[in-house]
């Protein structure tokens, strides 16, 4: 049974930094391209970053882009993300989600495995 299982959301202040990880069991991070993804109220769920299973691609967001970085750790079977210069609107349920395609894939139909998602609320 494939379990991706979030951690390190939470309360910060507009500028501050968060740092989320990813827990995967049931399938190894160095075979999958792996992804995260953030849902606002009343909003949909959008791509926020993307690795590859190699770690040779990296996507972001345009909104993210230059304040947040995704890495891979296969050795621990784990992934983060690192988010600073959090704003207000960065505030949302972060997913962490699996993928079997090549690259960095950036759409929600590209991932199989999702995880419950953890909480990030930035005050201004």
């Amino acid at each position: 049974q494939v379990l991706l299982v979030e951690s390190g959301g939470g309360l910060v202040q507009a500028g501050g930094s968060l740092s989320l990880s990813c827990a995967a069991s049931g399938l190894k991070v160095g075979s999958y391209a792996l992804g995260w993804f953030r849902q606002a109220p009343g909003q949909e769920r959008q791509f926020v970053a993307g690795i590859s299973w190699n770690g040779g691609t990296t996507n972001y967001a345009p909104s993210v882009k230059g304040r947040f970085t995704v890495h891979r750790d296969s050795a621990k079977n784990t992934m983060s993300l690192q988010m600073n210069s959090l704003k207000p609107e960065d505030t949302a349920i972060y997913y962490c989600a699996a993928s079997r395609q090549d690259g960095a894939p950036m759409g929600r139909p590209d991932y199989q495995y999702w995880g419950q998602g953890t909480q990030v609320t930035v005050s201004s």
